[in-house]
């Protein structure tokens, strides 16, 4: 009896850690497909991936993939795109992103993701910065 209720403590204190991973690989796919979406100029795709707060201040694909263009350019296009460091609190998830870009310089991206009603993420922001200017 008292190894069915270790075991069942185990399960229970070890679940949250398991989800969470889960979902910031769920989180990563997301980012992923978004960055693939811009790779292939899929405005439509990419936009799909937009929480609805960013899809209220971009109402269509194309405002969407214009303000990547011009405001992400790393983003947009780039040499590399690698993941770093990740950080899992409630429904929110940040993800930090080292990116090269066409030029050769490194930069820094955090996003923001947020799980939705449905339980996909969606992604709520993009911060971008210079790899080592001090945030």
């Amino acid at each position: 009896m008292r190894v069915a209720a270790l075991l069942v403590c185990f399960s229970v204190a070890f679940a949250p850690i398991s989800a969470r991973a889960d979902d910031v690989a769920t989180a990563r796919g997301v980012i992923r497909a978004q960055e693939q979406a811009f790779v292939h100029d899929d405005a439509a795709a990419a936009y799909s991936y937009a929480a609805p707060a960013i899809r209220e201040i971009f109402p269509a694909p194309d405002i969407f993939m214009s303000m990547v263009q011009n405001g992400y350019a790393p983003v947009y296009r780039h040499k590399s795109f690698e993941f770093g460091d990740s950080k899992s609190v409630g429904s929110w998830i940040s993800q930090r992103v080292h990116i090269v870009d066409a030029n050769g310089e490194a930069w820094e991206a955090l996003y923001t993701l947020e799980e939705q009603p449905d339980g996909s993420y969606k992604i709520t922001g993009c911060s971008l910065l210079k790899a080592g200017q001090a945030v």
